[in-house]
């Protein structure tokens, strides 16, 4: 299933390969490598044609490039879909808010899925308020799960299920 959505700010579409320079770029920025993970190029190149995940490029109206979102679990046999990984060029316009609320409304009006989840490094309070602010709800820490460099790192595991979507809509 193909996918593109968009609001009266921003476009979502399939990555296609000429994107993925802008993908590694955007991952590698100083203020996201401390957030999310860092894949390599090949992987992203796999990703693109793997039928359990979309990758995803977010477009203003201008056409520039201003993020991207990776999606797994979409042949979950249990109904649940995983926002792998969300990165944002431009901060602080309010995009990471307006791109979650397109995935959520793209995921729970075309696909089967029942539960949307994510994780989220525990000291990310920004992140963690704006899922918040879009549905999501906290479920519980994954503690001391990443180790990174010379330290552990928790994650925060957070979900919205579909009649939760729905009462809010």
């Amino acid at each position: 299933m193909n996918m593109q959505t968009q609001s009266a700010v921003l476009k979502i579409r399939q990555t296609e390969e000429s994107d993925l320079t802008f993908v590694i770029s955007t991952e590698n920025d100083q203020e996201n490598t401390p957030y999310i993970g860092q894949w390599t190029f090949e992987q992203h190149l796999n990703s693109l044609t793997n039928e359990d995940m979309r990758h995803l490029i977010i477009e203003n109206y201008s056409g520039d490039k201003i993020g991207y979102v990776i999606l797994t679990g979409l042949l979950d046999s249990n109904k649940a879909l995983c926002i792998k990984r969300i990165a944002i060029q431009l901060k602080g316009k309010g995009y990471g808010k307006e791109t979650l609320k397109l995935i959520i409304r793209w995921v729970f009006e075309n696909t089967g899925t029942h539960r949307l989840w994510l994780d989220v490094k525990d000291f990310n309070s920004r992140a963690r308020h704006t899922y918040e602010s879009v549905g999501f709800v906290f479920e519980g820490t994954l503690r001391d799960s990443i180790f990174k460099g010379d330290r552990f790192e928790s994650l925060s595991i957070m979900s919205i299920l579909s009649h939760e979507y729905r009462s809010r809509n």
